[in-house]
């Protein structure tokens, strides 16, 4: 054959199998006459094997270019026709439709004659070739296309045409019960695609039906197992057979000592060797080929379709199939995009196909390109999704998917970003006991999701602890930093803290101890976590960080080290401290020192005197108030404080702008005050903004812990200190407390801790001005401001607390006390028609001007609530009676004193106990008596009731309750009470008095 023939020849079946592929890409999107179309595609689509060997072959006879040419004419006259069906379906009448068909039809038939004309011996190296091109020749010249559907009217087609697009667009499922006989089944829809007049039985699968369009021929069978052969061998008498089933034939004969012969023929064999039949071999290894390739184009047009959830679940099982039977087809798959597909099915309202469709994904997922095509689609989140089902199968078919995702590290992130995936794995993960192989696959996924650092901290943020742990035990620097980094902002579970800090805490003190700088930043943020867990101080003690961390504040100096290790340190030991640990029995030194030593404390005193940050020196104070706790320590602190003057230092903090730093300060101070509460008052007094801005910065609506400590700490000062009562008063204070607690006593609103808090430091503010009223300038506070008034409103409302009461109780004794100091005849005061007045007046309870001056029977002078501070004209006196039924006995006690500064030897006592027995004062403290057992209570109520006893003993005569009280105080109490109960028995005259009765 000549050059020119060649490459004639070459050129003609290039073409020919170009036009094939246009006219079978043109016949799927057809919407007419489907049945025949794809059938007539089927015979052109079986001819492509033989023009390819065609192509390739050496010697051809002249007439078969001859042949090439015809079928090339006839190819494009195939193509015209169809592309005539498929863009004037809608317009084409019935009638000419019908022709078209006829005329595909004899096109069918004529490409049949001239493939009947091509010699069978070309195919040399394939011999079965020319057999199979002889068997579709004869079968395309006697085919026939059904010419009856073209008989539908216009209205049907239209119809027929919605129904195949809406099927490509979306999926159809209108029962989740496959095989039920109503739905098509894939064979069904095979049948009508590639098959007219031939009758499949009911049993056939997508394999048998591919065979069928790739012809299957008789010598592909093995004669002993009835199956197609993978390894054809003959033997001696020319029979070819699978070489398995030949030697196991072999075999049975010589175990049961019987002639060796040939299972078809029964001839003896001679020699039992077996020859490889090449030709066949390589036949049914390219037949397999093509029918592997029909059957996986059959499926994706099925899938494509997706007619019904029986037909999707053939298609995909037989897609499974492919895959495990040849790595290849998998790589044809990604290509064709049948893996980009098959996504697509696992969000299919059938649970059963998104189960076959996880299967297939997976299969399709052991090589790179499988595992990029499904990361690149919404398969992983589906496949998340499905893992909630109840469904075991399918919850078991998503992880396998996962699982074998999750070998990529590129699509171990992708997983790891899917909301709820990482939650839900270590879920799955620890129930073992209800579902072992969910627990199993999801803790393999979960292990190769580690390769990423995002899905570490994920998993750690879960609950998953163990990945980030190993890495920072395990890992390089570089790891241990990012890892140690995430460690510092982790919130860990109270179960968890122990256990993290155990494993970590080695670790951490070596990354501090190395000089890179990035190892000690994370470090020290993972310590500062870890040991604010109080749960974790001993086990931190026990590691050795105390020794490290009391280093980097004494000693360590780096002054170009980004990360300030001194802050960190100390609220290292500070956490430490808080936790509950002993000072005295942490090791700071070889030496012996412990935190509880003077070497520390002086140490961190005298830092405290330096200029320092201000999260450092709130840090110092803070392991300074734990080391309050104790006695000896305590002690030394005291005493360097007062040796240093730092206490000045720790005032000045109160000036700062960190709200930590204030808080601390102030509490330390309040520690201080009953050891130097002088020295630290005199200090206040002479800070520059003090003392007045402690409480002058209070004027906001919302109360915090600063604001309750700052006032708190004015108020347990000395309350004699006239120096600090005279500067607060200067400042302007006064008018801003009173108006506080009135604005507090108004609201309706629930008083939270801080709140109840400051409302007592306020008015202990208040309490402390009533001693030292002996100063003119504070007694004309006290006077405008009513502070009688003040604290009486206080006795009675609600929202105080016990410790209100107490303190309310107390300033009406101090300024009780003064009330005889300050009443003056009528006479003196008679005309006086105002006050003077330097203080704005916040309460005002009553009239200002009286326009006439009652005589108080009490006092024996002109008495009210403002300007001498009387109880009975204040109504002061009923509610301190109440108070005495009080179940706190520390405002009894208190209550019970201011009353007792009615009873005094410079007041009218006749008539005070008029007062008094009117508001049954005695069944009262009888009562009080009776309930309370301290010493306190009983020397005050004996002190009243002996007042009582002695003026009025003959009316006190019949209270049986009184004689008990007084005979059991007799009985039971001390000596002083057995005293005071003897007299007043006495006074009583009572004879019913022990027999052994002598006075003491």
């Amino acid at each position: 054959m000549s050059n020119k023939s060649k490459d004639e020849k070459i050129k003609l079946t290039k073409y020919i199998l170009s036009s094939i592929s246009e006219i079978m890409s043109s016949v799927l999107e057809v919407n007419t006459e489907k049945e025949n179309l794809l059938e007539f595609g089927s015979y052109l689509h079986r001819t492509t094997p033989a023009l390819s060997e065609l192509q390739v072959t050496e010697n051809v006879p002249p007439s078969t270019t001859e042949t090439l040419r015809s079928l090339a004419a006839k190819v494009d006259i195939a193509k015209e026709l169809v592309e005539k069906c498929n863009s004037g379906a809608k317009s084409v009448p019935a009638s000419e439709l019908k022709i078209i068909i006829e005329q595909i039809e004899g096109v069918v038939n004529s490409i049949g004659q001239d493939i009947g004309t091509i010699p069978s011996n070309i195919f040399q190296k394939h011999k079965y070739a020319g057999t199979a091109i002889q068997s579709l020749a004869k079968e395309m010249q006697n085919a026939q296309f059904n010419t009856d559907v073209c008989s539908k009217n216009n209205m049907e087609g239209e119809q027929d045409l919605y129904q195949v697009q809406t099927s490509k667009e979306e999926f159809k499922t209108t029962d989740n019960n496959i095989g039920n006989g109503e739905m098509p089944r894939l064979k069904d829809f095979l049948k009508g695609m590639y098959y007219h007049g031939k009758n499949i039985p009911p049993s056939k699968t997508l394999n048998q039906l591919a065979e069928q369009i790739e012809p299957l021929y008789e010598a592909f069978f093995c004669p002993l197992t009835k199956k197609v052969m993978d390894d054809p061998v003959t033997i001696e008498t020319g029979v070819t057979y699978e070489r398995k089933a030949i030697k196991k034939w072999f075999e049975n004969l010589i175990n049961n000592s019987q002639d060796i012969v040939c299972p078809v023929t029964k001839q003896k064999l001679h020699s039992r060797v077996l020859s490889t039949n090449l030709a066949l071999k390589t036949m049914i290894t390219e037949w397999k080929e093509r029918n592997e390739a029909s059957r996986m184009r059959v499926a994706q047009t099925a899938l494509s379709l997706a007619s019904s959830a029986s037909v999707i679940l053939d298609a995909i099982r037989d897609l499974e199939d492919l895959c495990t039977k040849r790595e290849h087809n998998k790589l044809k798959m990604h290509n064709f995009g049948v893996t980009k597909i098959l996504t697509q099915f696992l969000e299919y309202d059938d649970r059963d196909v998104r189960c076959e469709t996880s299967k297939a994904l997976r299969c399709l997922a052991e090589d790179d390109r499988g595992k990029e095509i499904i990361a690149k689609t919404r398969a992983i989140t589906a496949a998340v999704k499905m893992l909630s089902s109840d469904h075991l199968q399918e919850k078991h078919a998503s992880l396998s998917l996962l699982l074998q995702l999750s070998k990529s590290e590129l699509i171990c992130r992708n997983i790891g970003a899917t909301p709820g995936a990482i939650l839900m794995l270590i879920t799955m993960k620890y129930n073992e006991r209800t579902d072992f192989v969910s627990a199993e696959r999801a803790g393999e996924t979960l292990k190769n999701m580690e390769k990423c650092q995002d899905n570490i901290k994920c998993m750690a943020e879960n609950g998953l602890l163990e990945p980030l742990l190993n890495h920072i035990v395990d890992g390089d620097e570089e790891m241990q930093i990012e890892m140690v980094s995430y460690l510092g902002d982790l919130v860990l579970g109270n179960d968890m803290k122990n256990y993290v800090a155990r494993r970590t805490s080695p670790i951490l003190i070596k990354m501090i101890q190395c000089g890179n700088t990035f190892s000690r930043k994370a470090a020290f943020k993972a310590l500062l976590r870890l040991s604010s867990h109080h749960s974790n101080g001993t086990t931190l003690i026990e590691a050795g960080v105390v020794p490290i961390m009391v280093d980097e504040i004494f000693i360590r100096k780096i002054y170009d080290e980004p990360v300030d290790s001194k802050e960190e340190s100390a609220a290292v030991i500070a956490n430490i401290l808080e936790s509950g640990a002993d000072p005295r029995f942490i090791q700071v030194y070889k030496h012996g020192h412990t935190m509880a030593s003077d070497y520390v404390i002086y140490n961190i005193v005298h830092m405290l005197r330096y200029s320092n940050t201000d999260e450092l020196n709130k840090n110092l104070i803070r392991i300074l108030l734990s080391l309050t706790k104790l006695p000896k320590p305590f002690a030394a602190i005291v005493s360097v404080m007062k040796e240093t003057e730092a206490s000045y230092n720790v005032i000045e903090f109160l000036n700062s702008k960190n709200e930590d730093l204030v808080i601390n300060s102030g509490k330390l101070l309040i520690k201080l005050i009953t050891h130097m509460g002088h020295t630290i008052a005199e200090a206040l007094c002479k800070t520059r903004e003090q003392p007045g801005s402690l409480i002058k910065k209070l004027e906001t609506d919302q109360v915090t812990k600063k604001h309750a400590i700052s006032v708190n700490l004015v108020a347990k000062l000395p309350h004699h200190n006239l120096t600090l009562n005279l500067a607060l008063l200067h400042s302007g204070t006064i008018p801003i407390i009173i108006n506080n607690i009135q604005n507090f006593q108004r609201s309706e609103t629930r008083i939270g801790r801080h709140e109840r808090h400051y409302i007592e430091g306020l008015v202990g503010i208040l309490l402390r001005f009533t001693t030292t009223l002996y100063d003119h300038e504070i007694l004309q506070m006290a006077k405008e401001q009513n502070l009688t008034t003040v604290f009486t409103e206080l006795l009675v409302r609600k929202s105080g607390s016990d410790e209100v009461q107490r303190m309310s109780a107390i300033g009406l004794e101090n300024l009780s006390s003064e009330t005889v100091n300050l009443s003056k005849p009528a006479m003196e005061i008679r005309g006086s028609t105002k006050m003077t007045k330097f203080l704005p007046r916040v309460f005002s309870i009553g009239s200002r001007r009286e326009s006439r001056v009652k005589q108080c029977p009490v006092h024996r002078g002109a008495c009210s609530p403002s300007t001498t501070f009387c109880l009975l004209e204040s109504n002061a006196l009923g509610k301190l009676v109440r108070c005495l039924q009080h179940e706190n006995v520390k405002v009894v006690e208190a209550a019970l004193s201011a009353i007792c500064t009615l009873l005094d030897e410079k007041v009218d006592v006749e008539r005070s106990l008029e007062v008094l027995g009117e508001m049954e004062l005695v069944e009262q403290v009888v009562g009080v008596l009776r309930k309370h057992k301290q010493d306190g209570i009983w020397q005050k109520a004996f002190w009243v009731i002996e007042r009582f006893v002695v003026k009025k003993g003959e009316e006190l005569y019949s209270d049986e309750q009184l004689s008990e009280v007084l005979q059991d105080a007799y009985q039971h109490g001390n000596s002083r009470s057995r005293q005071v109960a003897q007299n007043m028995l006495s006074h009583l005259k009572k004879s019913n008095l022990p027999r052994n009765f002598t006075a003491v």
